[in-house]
């Protein structure tokens, strides 16, 4: 029995759903353990391209069960239309492979509103939320106010539930926010569409992980997001409103008795960032325009821009460290391919002095990054499956992070593709 995470070392947008997919044939369980829709994993494979927000990695190997835990924020509406999706697509997803925890929260029609309401009332100073009502949603969950998943086999109790909840929410609604309330219409129609498709896949996930730990099963938990956007150790208040870390898995999944064999961290080569908040190594403008093109950093969420800058091992050095990571993936080798010179963040500059230390959030602002460059190796790699395919300065380049961040990098990809990988064991 192997209890491994995959979890992202940076911002997010690491590549993890790739990596999930990837070594999902070696797991029977894959297990989302925080976060909501508010992000994608992009996972190509024989089937397609496609991109996840709620479910698991895992969902494409026949054979696995992939399980979304009491952690993670489920949004009926996003779940059904995610599952249609990729219906449509040929992939079917069915009780038999997809497993919600009867304790995980449900995000409620308003969560979205109150999430958009609150950046538009920021203003400049937003923290730049996807809107997918993640942060209204967390609040309320550890206020005791929202909907367990299993309350929908109880309906008479959930009704009353709702018109509690309602009278609350609209309250902050139209007196805070000005906005229109909800009626107990809007949540009827709420419960008779998206959660009663979704009622079959509910069941009692903490049992059926702990008879997959007995029976000596292979589970893959999957985070959301980095450790830049982990509630508690991320740059505040720029961050998801979760736990990203593989510490919170056992919690996070339902199965607390878990204990954790191997982390599995993904860094990018280079650094992206989607939302607002301190960016110490970001290209701006046209600078930014042939790396972002590159890589193709937009959003598998929302679509937008993401920001992008040179790999920042200062950042990527904490991440390893908050992750308690004990082997790297190392993704999108690939894209740096084009430039002929790569400059590395080795350090900041802070008040004079340089550091190597991640500092406190607001410390961020006035950091300045300091660079050291290497050649690059300005020749395609897609192709390379070994260690000795890739051109010596791409290797001198990934064995350069390596003793920078202090963490063997085992996987190195160089396409999107399952077998655009190497392995390094």
């Amino acid at each position: 029995m192997t209890n491994s995470a995959i979890v992202g070392v940076m911002w997010g947008d690491e590549g993890k759903g790739r990596m999930v997919d990837l070594l999902t044939d070696n797991y029977d369980v894959v297990v989302r353990f925080q976060g909501g829709g508010n992000a994608g994993h992009t996972v190509v494979n024989e089937r397609g391209t496609f991109a996840l927000h709620l479910l698991p990695s895992g969902i494409f190997r026949d054979g696995v069960v992939n399980v979304l835990g009491n952690g993670v924020a489920v949004d009926p509406q996003s779940l059904v239309e995610e599952i249609d999706s990729l219906a449509k697509r040929g992939v079917a997803v069915t009780p038999e492979n997809l497993k919600i925890s009867d304790r995980a929260s449900l995000v409620l029609p308003w969560h979205r509103d109150l999430d958009e309401l609150e950046e538009l009332r920021l203003g400049e100073r937003r923290y730049g939320s996807t809107k997918q009502g993640i942060a209204p949603f967390y609040a309320d969950k550890h206020q005791k106010k929202t909907v367990l998943a299993g309350e929908l086999f109880y309906p008479d109790d959930l009704r009353r539930h709702l018109a509690e909840l309602l009278e609350w929410k609209n309250l902050t609604l139209t007196e805070v926010y000005g906005s229109k309330p909800y009626s107990i219409e809007d949540l009827e129609a709420w419960l008779e569409g998206c959660c009663e498709r979704m009622r079959p896949f509910v069941c009692d996930t903490a049992a059926f992980l702990e008879r997959a730990q007995g029976e000596g099963k292979n589970i893959l938990f999957e985070a959301q997001l980095g450790s830049l956007r982990d509630l508690d150790y991320g740059i505040y208040p720029f961050t998801t409103s979760s736990n990203t870390t593989a510490a919170y898995a056992p919690i996070g999944s339902g199965l607390p008795s878990a204990r954790i064999d191997n982390v599995i961290g993904v860094m990018k080569a280079y650094s992206t960032c989607v939302g607002e908040g301190p960016f110490v190594c970001e290209l701006r403008g046209e600078d930014a325009e042939p790396l972002r093109e590159a890589g193709g950093e937009y959003g598998a969420k929302t679509g937008r821009p993401r920001r992008v800058g040179p790999v920042d091992l200062v950042a990527a050095r904490y991440g390893v460290k908050v992750q308690a990571a004990n082997e790297i993936a190392l993704t999108k080798l690939d894209v740096l391919s084009f430039m002929e010179r790569i400059p590395v963040c080795v350090a900041y500059l802070m008040g004079g002095r340089e550091t190597e230390d991640f500092p406190f959030p607001l410390a961020l602002d006035s950091a300045l990054p300091v660079y050291e460059y290497v050649d690059g190796w300005m020749c395609d790699i897609s192709g390379a499956r070994t260690w000795e395919d890739l051109p010596c300065k791409a290797r001198e380049y990934v064995s350069l992070l390596e003793r920078r961040i202090g963490c063997p990098i085992t996987y190195v990809s160089v396409g999107p593709e399952r077998d655009s990988i190497i392995v390094r064991k």
